[in-house]
Parts: structure tokens; C-alpha cells; sequence
């Protein structure tokens, strides 16, 4: 039998503690997670990732007395669910089962994240059922990324003629290559078919990532004895920045010499980038917010101590090339912008609201996790008289069909993201 929801579900949240993450109060992530749980920030420890939602690697509770008496011990939002799957909305349970199909979260990232992709649907299912211990889930990972802050990643493989630049001004990839397929590369013509470049690209990228260690080795330091002796007579260009970087961070990693296939994006706050399955991608650095499919599912190929599946990598990818599509967010009135990308699975809504200004979010027909990054100020669902005072750090469940009315302090302006399924499907 389902209970009655007459205001939003507190939600207690978990933090990921991952070493590419920013150190103790530098982080984001460590002081959302600090206001939601009420824990110390461990000034030394790296604060990662905030994960709000029902994904088993990192789950939300029930605020205690949300769910039912005050003593009982604190429900998961995946048993409340399952429990009360009604207020996911029909359409959504028609869809996903009694299942949150998103994952809301918020990045604090001060060293690179490995050079990976996330399968799609059926490669998911796939690897599950062969190595259940690395792939934790059948699902696919579609995912979107809003910048807080100044924010660097990776994204997808860059055009044909940035790839010729490469391969002339770049001779140590030539070297791991060989001459035979660096002339294929340079001799692609615009008319050449997609699948033709596919092949080529394919077979030059995989050439690179499963080099030996002793050859990456080499050639590593030779790029960076090269770079830093050109760099006393001309300014290095941004990639090559980068990689002397990343060369740092990851000393003799195939990942720093592959950096030079993938487009370099740079975001702004409020800029978005989305990623679909098989794209190759790395954060860099910066603070984001992050949504995805309720998966966590990763093929590494660089960048990284831990177990790499460059076959699976190499096959999986999709080899488009051009630079990605950056989303600036749609504004659905004077406060709130919408982030839409190309997956069923979510979307995101930002609202940034001046001091005691009031917005009200209307009743959808899916559920929705409300997340606040900056300020305080109230919060009301539907016709209740009832009002939350919400501060950075809060997290609710917002069920299916509820209208939100939120007021800002006069302090300081609220600044908050809603995480939903993407409106198109309800």
C-alpha cells in the first residue's frame, strides 16, 4: 500500500572518496556532502563525487521519520521506490519498472579521470554476464555534464584535418604508428566514406593505446624532453599544455599520448556537454553536475591505476569525429533553464533565484531529485500550508504530478538543480 506524500522526501546522500577528487573544503562535493550528512570535511581526504539517487554503489536514505516511525532505521529511496512505485508516474513505471532511470550527481575533480566510454545497452548486458566484479550492472550510461566552475574534458575524436595536423606535427605518434598507416591518415580525401576513415582511425587509435609500456615509455619521454625544448623558442599550443600536464599526473600512461586524437573542450559556468554511449571522454578538471542513466558502468583504456579493457574499448567506439555539441540551456521563464539532451533517460532544470524572489516548478507527469548548491531560502509542494527551509547541501524526491514553489531568502540569491526524466517521454 503506497503512503501519502504531502511534501518533498529528504534525502540523505552518499559521497565517493575517489583520489582524482578535490582535497577536503576545496571540494564541492565535500561540502554539499558535509551540510547534507552533518559529517566533518577530512581536510587531506579527496572529496569526488555526490550521488543522489538508487544506484547501489552509492545510495540516498530516507531522512529518518520520512519514513514511517522515528526509531525505524533508515530506508533506502530505491526500497521506498519499489515500495511506492506510483509516484514514479504511469508512464515512467510503463517504461523503467519501479526504477529511478537517472543518477543525479556532482563532480569535484582535480586530476584527470581515465580516458574510457560507457557501452551501450546491449555491450552493457553483455558485459555484466561475463564479468559481473567490474561491470556492476546491465545498463547503459548516457551522460551529461553542467559546469560549475571552469571546466576541461575530452570528448570524441577530432576531425579528420586536426588529426593530419597531429600526425605532421607530432612525430612520436608517427613512430608508434609506422609510416604506412600515418600516410593513410594523410592521404584521406573529403569524398572518402565514413566507414573508409572509420577503419583507418580505428586502426591507428588502437595501434597507440595498446602500445607496449617500454614504447609509451620512450616515446613519452621524448615528447616531453621535444616539448619542453620547443617551448624556450615558440608558446606551446593548448594540447601540448595538456599533456605535459597529464604527463605528471600519469607518468608513462599510453592515455597522455592518446590525448592528442580527442577534442579539448572548455567549459564555462552554466556551458553543458552531453555524451552518448561509446564516445570516448576524460574529465580533466573543475566542478560539475552530472546526470545519467542509473548505470556505472566504465571501459577504461588511460589514465588510470585501475584495470584496463582497451579490446573492449577499441571495438566499442564509434570513431565519429568532430567537436561536441555544447548546450547552453533553454530558459523556461526569468529563473529556470533546461539542459535537454538526446537520452530518454533525464534532463536538468537550473534555477538561479534573486533574494526573495518565488518560482514555482509545475507538476510534472515523472519523478524528480531537487539538489541545493548555493544559498537557503523555502520550499512548498502543491497545496500544502507546510514550508521546508532549504539550504546548500539539501536533497529531496520530488514524486510524479507535485507543483514546487520555492522562495528565496533575502540573504543571497538560491541557486538549486532538478534532475528529471527528459520531457519528451512523459
Amino acid at each position: 500500500m503506497e503512503m501519502e506524500v504531502s511534501r518533498p522526501l529528504s534525502l540523505r546522500c552518499s559521497v565517493q572518496k575517489y583520489d582524482w577528487g578535490k582535497l577536503g573544503k576545496d571540494s564541492k562535493v565535500a561540502r554539499l556532502f558535509s551540510r547534507n550528512s552533518e559529517a566533518e570535511i577530512e581536510p587531506e581526504r579527496p572529496y569526488a563525487e555526490f550521488w543522489m539517487g538508487t544506484h547501489e554503489s552509492g545510495p540516498s536514505f530516507l531522512v529518518r521519520g520520512e519514513s514511517g516511525s522515528p526509531d525505524s532505521k533508515p530506508v533506502s529511496l530505491r526500497k521506498w521506490i519499489l515500495d511506492n512505485p506510483g509516484y514514479l508516474g504511469e508512464k515512467v513505471v510503463h517504461r523503467w519498472g519501479s526504477e529511478l532511470p537517472f543518477l543525479f550527481k556532482v563532480l569535484s575533480v582535480a586530476k584527470a579521470l581515465s580516458i574510457q566510454a560507457h557501452p551501450d545497452k546491449e555491450l552493457a548486458r553483455v558485459l555484466h554476464r561475463m564479468q559481473p566484479s567490474i561491470y556492476k550492472d546491465p545498463n547503459q550510461k548516457p551522460e551529461m555534464a553542467i559546469a560549475l566552475t571552469d571546466f576541461r574534458a575530452l570528448c570524441g575524436f577530432v576531425s579528420i584535418e586536426l588529426l593530419k595536423d597531429v600526425l605532421a606535427g607530432v612525430p612520436e605518434i608517427v613512430e608508434l604508428v609506422g609510416d604506412e598507416d600515418a600516410s593513410k591518415v594523410l592521404n584521406i580525401k573529403e569524398q572518402d566514406g565514413y566507414m573508409e576513415v572509420k577503419s583507418i582511425l580505428r586502426s591507428i587509435f588502437t595501434k597507440v593505446i595498446s602500445a607496449s609500456k617500454e614504447a609509451v615509455s620512450e616515446l613519452l619521454s621524448k615528447l616531453k624532453c621535444r616539448l619542453n625544448e620547443e617551448h624556450k623558442i615558440r608558446m606551446l599550443t593548448e594540447k601540448e599544455q595538456l599533456v605535459l600536464l597529464l604527463e605528471k599526473q600519469y607518468p608513462a600512461d599510453v592515455g597522455v599520448i592518446s590525448v592528442f586524437f580527442f577534442n579539448y573542450v572548455k567549459l564555462s559556468p552554466g556551458e553543458a556537454l552531453y555524451i552518448g554511449a561509446n564516445e570516448p571522454h576524460a574529465y580533466i578538471s573543475g566542478d560539475c553536475i552530472e546526470c545519467m542513466a542509473t548505470s556505472d558502468n566504465v571501459v577504461r583504456a588511460g589514465l588510470t591505476p585501475k584495470y584496463r579493457d582497451v579490446q573492449t574499448l577499441c571495438s566499442m567506439l564509434t570513431y565519429k569525429q568532430g567537436f561536441p555539441e555544447i548546450l547552453r540551456g533553454t530558459p523556461l521563464n526569468h529563473y529556470i533553464s533546461r539542459y535537454t539532451p538526446p537520452f530518454d533517460e533525464f534532463e536538468v532544470d537550473h534555477c538561479l533565484l534573486p533574494p526573495q524572489e518565488s518560482v514555482v516548478f509545475p507538476a510534472i507527469p515523472g519523478p524528480s531529485i531537487f539538489v541545493v548548491v548555493d544559498g537557503e531560502g523555502r520550499m512548498r509542494m502543491g497545496s500544502a500550508i507546510d514550508e521546508e527551509m532549504v539550504a546548500e547541501g539539501h536533497v529531496y524526491f520530488v514524486p510524479a504530478h507535485s507543483e514546487i514553489a520555492l522562495t528565496a531568502a533575502p540573504a543571497g540569491p538560491l541557486q538549486l538543480y532538478r534532475a528529471g526524466v527528459n520531457s519528451r517521454v512523459l
